[in-house]
């Protein structure tokens, strides 16, 4: 019996691969558990019909992310704190603000789980900030924090 793994399947193989096995382990294990389909050449085809759309789709979702990278690095956003007695902020730029003003700013948004921000902006000036966007991809803004 030929089978369409769906999912990996330890000593046996990877999800996607084709596989001879006996009939009773086909039918009983692999595919009454979901682990695998009858590997019938419509069952084949819909499995790489599929493929090829997720393909297409991470395609796509990769170039939007490339062309967002592209925009964030052009981009400067202005945060105004409070300033203490001493002269330096009272608190740090918080990664909520960085995307509220990114988004008032200039339209732009993005969840603050994507600000790779190492350490709290608590000094005013300039700092580039990383953003990690998916698929390996990052863009770089420039945030200048003011007083006031």
């Amino acid at each position: 019996m030929k089978v369409l793994l769906i999912k990996d399947v330890k000593s046996l193989g990877k999800a996607g691969e084709i596989k001879e096995v006996k009939d009773g382990y086909g039918k009983n294990f692999l595919v009454g558990k979901g682990f695998a389909k009858h590997a019938t050449p419509e069952v084949i085809e819909e499995y790489n019909a599929q493929k090829a759309k997720e393909e297409a789709e991470l395609a796509a979702e990769i170039a939007r992310l490339k062309e967002m990278a592209e925009k964030l690095d052009k981009i400067e956003i202005v945060i105004t704190k409070k300033l203490g007695n001493n002269g330096h902020l009272f608190g740090s730029v918080t990664k909520d603000e960085i995307a509220a003003a990114l988004k008032e700013q200039h339209g732009i948004e993005i969840d603050k789980k994507h600000i790779n921000e190492k350490s709290a902006i608590k000094t005013v000036g300039e700092h580039d900030l990383d953003f990690k966007l998916g698929h390996g991809l990052h863009a770089t803004i420039h945030v200048d924090v003011q007083g006031e």
